[in-house]
């Protein structure tokens, strides 16, 4: 039910799709004797969308989860083994097109290259299922061996991960998989948005993991200006859905902070 509506639930809930029901609403109004309730709610949704697109707000709350923990220290010594979260390939037009195609979080995968050959002993983790509501199959497994090869990297050095479809079974079945010895140093790697999510889940099963943040998406004080309305957003959608998912989580006890310490 979980994985159900965090597909459905928090699609609706997003800023955008919310301000336009809202405007539709007033549309609806104007058919009926509350025409000035519906020209009111049509006026809000049209200042509060305009507001939402120009304003950095996005980029704010976006820069408030990336800025939660700081880009590892290599100082800190040689890691034990390496998790790798998945997403960084987008499977469908790969699909369509039979060739590895990235989204923007495919900075997880040029850091499991760097990090393959900075830590050739090092075991690695790819973690990453079919997340998707109609259950279509669609895995990174494939696309990642063409990735492997094209980075010169055995196909070996990788334990793949294909039965999560969220970032707690990231979490578990990574785990599973790793089976970390008492005093191992393991990095998680993932996008810098998504890594407090990611650390309280993994928290949460036990695997202490130190953070590796990549594919920044907002500069650290967050106010930039997109100066397009779409832009702003997008921004902000996409903030928010990993907002919902941050309190989602900690209601649901997946998480035991809403946001981790480093």
């Amino acid at each position: 039910m979980f994985f159900i509506l965090s597909k459905t639930v928090a699609v609706l809930l997003l800023p955008s799709n919310v301000l336009i029901a809202l405007g539709l609403g007033g549309v609806v109004l104007l058919a009926t004797r509350r025409m000035r309730a519906g020209v009111a709610l049509i006026a809000a949704s049209i200042v509060l969308l305009a507001l939402a697109g120009f304003s950095p707000l996005g980029d704010v709350l976006t820069a408030q989860l990336e800025n939660r923990f700081p880009p590892w220290d290599p100082a800190r010594g040689v890691p034990d083994g390496i998790v790798v979260l998945g997403g960084g390939i987008d499977t469908a037009l790969s699909n369509e097109y039979d060739e590895p195609i990235l989204t923007r979080d495919g900075g997880r995968l040029t850091a499991l290259a760097t990090l393959a050959r900075a830590y050739p002993k090092a075991r690695i983790v790819y973690s990453n299922g079919d997340a998707s509501l109609s259950a279509n199959g669609r895995t990174d497994e494939k696309y990642l061996t063409a990735l492997l090869d094209s980075f010169g990297i055995p196909r070996e050095r990788v334990t793949m991960e294909t039965k999560a479809r969220n970032t707690f079974e990231n979490a578990v079945f990574s785990k599973e998989l790793a089976q970390p010895k008492p005093g191992e140093r393991w990095l998680l790697v993932t996008s810098a948005y998504h890594m407090p999510r990611a650390v309280g889940c993994f928290r949460r099963v036990g695997f202490d993991a130190e953070a590796f943040p990549v594919a920044w998406r907002a500069y650290p004080h967050g106010v930039t200006f997109s100066g397009a309305l779409g832009g702003g957003l997008y921004a902000l959608d996409f903030a928010a859905h990993e907002w919902l998912g941050v309190i989602a989580y900690r209601l649901s006890g997946r998480v035991t902070a809403l946001l981790p310490a480093p």
